[in-house]
Order: structure tokens, then C-alpha cells, then sequence
């Protein structure tokens, strides 16, 4: 009976915006990091300084925009499929009627569930975006050392968005007022 609303809220507030930004950083924030980590071992960051060109400007600011539009789209197409696999699980598993699991998900659809996950992706994502970047620019010794940065920008990247998870959700629930 309170699948959908349970489906609805969870996905919606917490699940979707974590679970992409954890995916996002294991994808996106890895390759930005060893990406930019090839760079500078490879004189090319040095070579763009050389130039008087800002290398934050040329190649950090573009990977935080990105970042801050992609996370925030692959959040909603997971939120998305999330909803219609709970779909699927209370109408043909546990034999819920359809209208009812919509309509319980339009009832959690109010604007603190909204608010709540669509502020986190874009936060999750400057952060991984920033992280991978800072970690890649300041990477050193060799293919070891690009190794060892890559696995510095993931591990710091979840680490992070999981404590700001938490501290975004105490925000929300008890600065805004927001109710479960």
C-alpha cells in the first residue's frame, strides 16, 4: 500500500541523486582526473602555462560546467527509470493497481522532495568535478603516480559526496522544515 510513496521519496530525495553521483565519479571523475593527470605529466599543462594561457580557465572550468549539467540530467533519467522499476515490482509482483502507484508518487512529489533531490546533484557534482580536477593537476610520478591519483580523486570523490549527503539531508530536514 505505501510502495509507491516509499518508492517515490526515497529515490526522489536520496537514492537517485547518490547513486548517480556515485556512478558519476567512478565514470566521469576517474577519467577527468587521469585525463588531466596525462597532462601534466606530459609537459602539456606546462606548455599551456608557457603560452600565458590559465590552465583552470582552458581545462578545469569547462569539466565543472559539465559537470554541473550532466549530473544533474543523469540524476533524473535514474530517478526515472527508478519509478518505473518500483512500477513494474508493485503492479506485476505484488499485484498493485497502476493508478495507485501513480498517484501515491504524484502525492510525494510536493516541493521539499523535489527541492531536496535536485539540489544535491549539483552540489555532488562541483564537488566531484573539483575533486577529479584538483587530483589529476596535482598528480606526480609517472604512470605510478597517475595511478595513485585516479584512485585518490574516487575514493575522496565518495567519501565526500556521502558526508555531504548527510549534511545536506540534516540541512534540509531540520533548518527547512522539511517532513518525511
Amino acid at each position: 500500500m505505501y510502495t509507491g510513496k516509499v518508492v517515490g521519496i526515497s529515490i526522489i530525495r536520496e537514492i537517485g541523486p547518490v547513486a548517480a553521483a556515485l556512478v558519476f565519479t567512478g565514470r566521469v571523475g576517474s577519467g577527468m582526473a587521469s585525463e588531466l593527470g596525462s597532462m601534466v605529466l606530459g609537459h602539456q599543462v606546462d606548455t599551456l602555462r608557457s603560452f600565458g594561457v590559465d590552465p583552470i580557465k582552458k581545462l578545469v572550468t569547462p569539466r565543472i560546467l559539465s559537470a554541473l549539467i550532466m549530473l544533474p540530467a543523469l540524476t533524473g533519467i535514474g530517478n526515472a527509470v527508478s519509478l518505473l522499476g518500483g512500477y513494474y515490482i508493485s503492479v506485476f509482483v505484488s499485484n498493485q493497481s497502476s493508478s495507485f502507484y501513480w498517484s501515491s508518487i504524484r502525492d510525494v512529489l510536493i516541493f521539499e522532495n523535489i527541492f531536496a533531490g535536485a539540489v544535491k546533484p549539483f552540489i555532488f557534482g562541483f564537488l566531484i568535478a573539483s575533486i577529479s580536477c584538483h587530483m589529476g593537476l596535482t598528480s606526480k610520478g609517472g604512470a605510478i603516480g597517475l595511478r595513485r591519483a585516479t584512485t585518490r580523486a574516487v575514493v575522496l570523490s565518495i567519501i565526500t559526496i556521502i558526508i555531504s549527503d548527510f549534511l545536506l539531508t540534516r540541512i534540509l530536514l531540520s533548518v527547512l522544515g522539511f517532513t518525511i
